[in-house]
């Protein structure tokens, strides 16, 4: 009966731990653009790399567009403010993603770091051209 105890605690502890890890501190993109880029030119490049990453954007007004990707029973959602010097991405609300105390669920983090590389790549394509 004590190793079945045991057991079990331990198998708890496991769990806890691996609960523990699916969360990380919420990401926080800002980002310079590069000298020779218009205001036009960094808008077309977020919405590009939003539009190939399934993240549904839409302009909020003058310098900001709004993203917010559905990823089964997950959601968010964050705002992008920018110029032709530079952008942000802001985390602005999710759903079934964990946030609580600027902890949020991995998966987040990595969505957002997706996106800003290919807004990277999409500044750097658009450079060369």
């Amino acid at each position: 009966m004590k190793k079945r105890m045991k057991w079990l605690v331990a198998a708890a502890i496991v769990g806890l731990l691996a609960g523990c890890a699916r969360t990380a501190p919420v990401t926080q993109v800002k980002s310079t653009v590069s000298a020779g880029h218009t205001e036009y030119q960094v808008r077309a490049a977020i919405l590009k790399a939003g539009l190939n990453r399934k993240w549904v954007m839409s302009d909020a007004g003058p310098g900001l567009i709004k993203g917010r990707l559905q990823a089964r029973d997950h959601t968010a959602e964050i705002s992008i403010p920018y110029s032709a010097t530079g952008y942000s991405i802001n985390y602005v609300s999710s759903l079934n993603l964990m946030a609580s105390d600027g902890q949020i669920h991995k998966s987040y983090n990595r969505w957002v770091q997706n996106l800003n590389q290919d807004i990277q790549l999409n500044l750097s394509a658009g450079a060369q051209q």
